[in-house]
């Protein structure tokens, strides 16, 4: 249920804490609502949206928390608006299936909601007029997203493909931080030790590493700490990239607006340095190319662990949420200006709402999703209604508190019950307005830690660009072989199977597989993106 809730309480728990040719009739699709099925008059502001009940199917990923009938959100969201949607879920471990299924078969929901809508689907779909364009909408129905859009135009950008519409809608959040979980120390080791200053360079975080191996700090007699554990380096990949001054997995771009294929980068050279030399050492856990996550978490339940990644440390510790095991503060290594850390886009790579050809009535369906993006339809989606999990203490000033769980039991699962926004990312803008009043010390404290170890290096890796239908076919044909191939070699690098002195010979593979196209059109789409802000 972890892993879900980390995912689920995205929106409100970041608070608290990347396109073709378009369809020749695909413009005008928008312009037919009002026809056919359930036509109805929609009203630009005010409640309920339309003059007359209106039902639309909804397709969605379903986490298997409620059945999306009995969700008391959605039964809002139909009291209020005057739309009723027909559900078409999936379970959320074969949506991406069914999804693709359905967009084959041309079988299409009126919208799709937490959808993950990936850029090439948006182009695909747009150019072919199955996903409708939604730029006029949103100047013309969804005031509060518009709104959003005009203060930020570079959201917009993000969102729109190089033919000029937008096709879906993505989830917002300008006070996020994270892009991927980051490092926690286990706080017991460090108090057994001594640690009163946290590492700040490679060689000191090595010398640390070395200590829990040698110095028993979970005291039981045994050296079985681990040092440093992970799960095939998924987990701890970005973050230590930043280390090396790398600020993404696969393509990022520097301050001069360089663009950067990181697997073959000098900086991603020393992280697979760094990392063998913990292998051989044993600092490194030897089962973090076999092992899952929860036999990971099951090593931190056990107090095991000295450095681990998780959403928060007390899902690996299994303890209470509290400040005592604190975040990684990112490393300077033998490269100039490290660390560095790449910071959260503020908007989902992904859309999570789109409006098909088939619906009957795209205002309406603009009018509704654009609730979610205000202060009232925001709330209600994170938290739920009114006098449930939460109440007002200054409802002129946003200032809410927590009630208690009815029944009893974990706030964040009976959440799931209420909301669709748990699981699954959602569209909607979080904001420091939601939470007013509910920040819990723990949150404060992740606030602080943010703002002290990772805000003054963070940088976005790289605009939510879209790529033209040939430029996405081709890095998709490209980076097919070229992922595997990288994936291998980091094992290999990392636990010595393949020497490091032979780096020149796998960086010049790369190239021949196609490396450096890979940065020109990412580049090509960067500049692209530039001069559509005004930038020279």
């Amino acid at each position: 249920m972890k892993k879900v809730l980390k995912s689920g309480s995205l929106m409100l728990g970041l608070t608290l804490v990347i396109a073709g040719l378009s369809a020749c009739g695909s413009a005008d699709k928008a312009g037919e609502a009002g026809t056919g099925k359930n036509a109805s008059e929609v009203k630009k502001d005010g409640f309920p949206i339309v003059d007359k009940p209106v039902t639309m199917t909804l397709m969605a990923p379903d986490v298997g928390v409620q059945d999306w009938n009995k969700m008391q959100v959605m039964q809002e969201m139909e009291k209020l608006t005057g739309i009723k949607m027909q559900y078409q879920n999936a379970p959320i471990d074969s949506f991406e299936s069914k999804k693709n299924l359905v967009f084959a078969s041309d079988s299409l929901p009126d919208v799709f909601f937490g959808a993950d809508i990936k850029p090439a689907e948006q182009v695909t779909y747009g150019s072919q007029g199955v996903l409708l364009p939604l730029e006029n909408l949103i100047d013309n129905y969804a005031p509060n997203l518009k709104k959003i859009l005009d203060e930020h135009p570079e959201i917009r950008k993000n969102m729109t493909t190089p033919s000029g519409h937008i096709y879906a809608l993505r989830t917002i959040d300008l006070s996020a931080v994270w892009y991927r979980s980051p490092m926690w120390y286990n706080g017991k080791f460090l108090k057994a030790l001594g640690i009163t200053k946290l590492p700040e360079t490679t060689e000191e975080l090595y010398a640390y590493l070395k200590r829990v191996q040698s110095e028993d700090p979970n005291g039981n007699g045994k050296k079985d700490e681990i040092p440093l554990t992970s799960v095939k380096l998924d987990d701890l990949r970005m973050f230590f990239l930043g280390f090396w001054g790398i600020y993404d997995e696969v393509i990022y771009a520097d301050k001069a607006g360089k663009v950067h294929y990181t697997p073959q980068e000098e900086g991603y050279k020393g992280y697979l340095t760094f990392l063998n030399r913990l292998w051989k050492d044993n600092l490194l856990d030897h089962e973090t190319f076999s092992q899952t996550d929860e036999q990971k978490k099951a090593k931190g339940k056990n107090n095991r662990v000295a450095l681990f990644n998780d959403y928060y440390p007390y899902f690996t510790m299994g303890t209470e949420p509290d400040d005592s095991n604190p975040m990684m503060k990112p490393l300077k290594s033998e490269v100039p200006d490290s660390p560095v850390y790449g910071k959260h886009p503020g908007i989902s790579s992904n859309g999570t709402f789109a409006i098909t050809k088939s619906n009957p009535n795209p205002e309406a369906a603009m009018r509704w999703v654009d609730y979610m993006y205000g202060y009232e339809g925001g709330t209600l989606f994170a938290q739920g209604p009114e006098d449930v999990l939460w109440k007002y203490t200054d409802k002129e000033k946003h200032v809410k508190e927590w009630k208690p769980v009815p029944g009893g039991g974990d706030r964040e699962e009976y959440r799931g019950t209420l909301t669709p926004n748990y699981g699954i990312l959602v569209p909607g803008a979080a904001s420091s307005e939601l939470s007013k009043g509910l920040k819990t010390d723990f949150d404060k404290w992740l606030d602080k830690e943010n703002e002290e170890k990772l805000t003054p290096i963070a940088k976005i890796p790289f605009p939510s660009v879209f790529l033209t239908e040939e430029e996405q076919a081709e890095v998709t044909r490209l980076k097919s072989d070229l992922d595997t191939y990288v994936k291998q070699m980091e094992a290999k690098f990392v636990t010595g199977q393949e020497p490091l002195a032979n780096w020149d010979a796998y960086a010049g593979q790369l190239k021949k597989m196609g490396s450096d196209k890979i940065v020109g059109i990412y580049q090509a789409a960067y500049d692209r993106w530039n001069e559509g802000s005004g930038k020279k």
